[in-house]
């Protein structure tokens, strides 16, 4: 508990104590308001000067206007219990969502606790703290045992293990020596290990996180949306209503004492408190939840989308797959190995990632002139000749004759001046838990998955068979896995919520255009932050099943506090007009269904079990 909620709580036992006397002191009636007006003003100081202060400002219509007019016309009409007593319950209502707005922020946090003190640098052999700002990239850090990293970087001398469950969830440190890559936000365990800085603070992993997390709250759902538009047409409604019923039977039955006390329960009643807290808190229960598991996701908005998911797209490479791949066999004389490993020097690409670690120890200053051609390969010069190496399309745009091959593999094909000389056979291995993953989300309600991949259709249909996917779609270039999500799109129509998946370097485009985007294993990975609605901080793909699993909890959650607070209202409402319910059922109406809504949404919070 904050020391805000302890003084909250004290002013709330003070004002209680007072209530309690003038409940039984008998001393006379001028006694008797005395202690239970302290007792109002107590509990309900706060809530009468923002209330003067927002007419001051224009913002007439609010829960604390109707607070305010209500319990001084109980003081006006004699019942001061009543009036005491409204206040007393809706601090008592205030300190509950205070508490619970506290536990769900606890999660958000433990999370923004990873942003970095400083920065230890080490310049001409001397070791200076300094503002994580105000590192470069090549700067060469030192991070001792005990120490969050500070800067993204790869480390160049030291080995030791680093604990990642802030960024990723995951409880079990991760191994690091020298040629590892580190990412900032970790905790190095034991060893004392110096890196050199890949990127500036403001491109960092923790910088981009932190950024994703605080604008968060920003991107409210449309439940938000809807609840903050009700408030401000529903409160000067009831405002008119409570005014014709304090006045029009009066008028009638000249009894304007009772027409006005029930006038007053309306008020009492009609405060939205429940809805305008319980719906945001339990959004915001969602992300902390989300959040704990390892799972960022970019707003409300995206939580609820998420929660209507019925068609999930996956990329395979890195996706489904470990995106390791190795070199399981090879076509044609040994000369093949190292003019492709010389071509794919300059390439990122995790299939020349493999090459070059299969045929270590090439002499790079043969190769010259390097296009890389995406989804097709890799075209240079070698001693002076032309080299192709990649597809069955490079080859075929470049008139190379290949002959016919059914392997169920990444084939890559090389070429020396217009002759083919073979190829080499790529395989990537399946993640273990993609088919468990895939049945989970099948079982949640997920009617229609989708894998899409620039394999050939042999491979492709191979793994999405062992996956257990509903439809493969093969040989496609990247920009024809945004032709085929669109027409997967509109085949589904608006009503349909379509999630893309992929692992956030080459699917930015798709991640972007899918109604939810969700990136795999992105840690560090810039196009993934950017373009992906859903940050997966592990390559855990069962962590998709989770995210849709405490969407859905979470819009649960808020569809019952909404029909519960409204029912109940609606209900106490018609008592009230009708004379069979006093200002006591009202505060049970206001308060007493806030405190409900508010534990109910506390319960989004949960999902150690997901």
């Amino acid at each position: 508990m904050t020391k805000q909620n302890k003084r909250d709580l004290c002013k709330i036992l003070a004002a209680a104590v007072l209530f309690v006397l003038g409940s039984v002191v008998n001393g006379g009636e001028y006694v008797r308001f005395g202690l239970f007006f302290a007792a109002f003003l107590m509990a309900g100081g706060d809530v009468l000067l923002n209330a003067v202060q927002n007419i001051r400002y224009g913002q007439i219509f609010d829960e604390q206007f109707l607070m305010t007019v209500a319990t001084i016309g109980a003081f006006c009409i004699g019942e001061y219990p009543e009036g005491a007593a409204v206040m007393l319950f809706f601090q008592v209502g205030e300190l509950f969502q205070s508490y619970a707005v506290n536990k769900s922020r606890k999660s958000i946090s433990d999370l923004m606790d990873i942003r970095p003190d400083f920065a230890n640098v080490e310049k001409d052999g001397e070791i200076k703290k300094t503002d994580p700002y105000d590192v470069k990239i090549g700067d060469i850090i030192v991070i001792n045992p005990g120490e969050r990293v500070p800067l993204d970087g790869v480390i160049i001398n030291g080995e030791s293990s680093l604990d990642t469950s802030a960024l990723t969830g995951e409880s079990v440190p991760r191994d690091v020596e020298t040629g590892s890559e580190i990412l900032s936000g970790c905790i190095n365990i034991n060893g004392v290990i110096r890196a050199r800085v890949t990127k500036e603070y403001g491109e960092s992993t923790v910088n981009r996180i932190l950024d994703l997390v605080e604008n968060a709250s920003n991107k409210k759902s449309k439940s938000e949306k809807f609840i903050t538009r009700f408030a401000r047409w529903y409160t000067p409604a009831v405002c008119g209503v409570a005014l014709a019923l304090a006045v029009v039977p009066s008028l009638i039955t000249g009894d304007w004492s009772v027409w006005i006390y029930r006038a007053l329960s309306f008020l009492v009643v009609s405060c939205p408190c429940a809805l305008v807290i319980s719906v945001p808190l339990s959004f915001f229960g969602g992300l902390g939840g989300a959040s704990r598991q390892g799972v960022l996701i970019k707003g409300s908005n995206w939580l609820e989308v998420l929660g209507k998911v019925d068609t999930v797209v996956f990329d395979k490479t890195g996706t489904l797959t470990e995106g390791k791949f190795k070199v399981v066999e090879t076509n044609g004389d040994e000369s093949i190995c190292t003019l492709a490993a010389l071509a794919e020097t300059a390439s990122s690409h995790p299939v020349a990632q493999c090459i070059k670690e299969y045929t270590k120890g090439a002499d790079t200053s043969r190769v010259s002139d390097i296009k890389e051609q995406a989804g097709f390969g890799v075209q240079c010069k070698i001693d002076g000749r032309t080299v192709l190496v990649g597809s069955t399309k490079l080859m075929e745009q470049n008139g190379v004759l290949v002959p016919m091959n059914s392997t169920h593999g990444t084939v890559v094909h090389i070429a020396q001046d217009g002759e083919y000389l073979g190829n080499m056979i790529i395989a990537d291995t399946l993640k273990k838990d993609s088919a468990a993953a895939v049945k989970k989300l099948k079982s949640m309600g997920v009617k229609h998955t989708v894998m899409l991949t620039g394999d050939v259709q042999a491979t492709g249909e191979k793994i999405g068979a062992e996956v257990g996917v509903d439809m493969v779609i093969c040989d496609l270039l990247p920009h024809e896995k945004v032709q085929q999500l669109e027409k997967i799109l509109d085949a589904k129509g608006k009503n349909s919520k379509v999630c893309y998946v992929g692992d956030g370097i080459n699917d930015a485009p798709v991640l972007a255009r899918a109604d939810v985007g969700i990136a795999m294993g992105a840690l560090g990975s810039d196009a993934a932050i950017e373009a992906a609605d859903v940050v997966i901080m592990n390559d855990e793909i069962g962590k998709i099943a989770t995210a849709v699993n405490i969407s859905k909890k979470t819009l649960c959650i808020v569809k019952q506090n909404i029909v519960f607070a409204i029912g109940v209202k609606l209900f106490v409402l018609l008592l009230v007009a009708l004379g069979h319910a006093s200002m006591w059922s009202a505060v049970f109406a206001d308060v007493g269904v806030a405190v409900i809504a508010i534990l109910n949404a506390i319960r989004a919070l949960d999902t150690k079990n997901m």
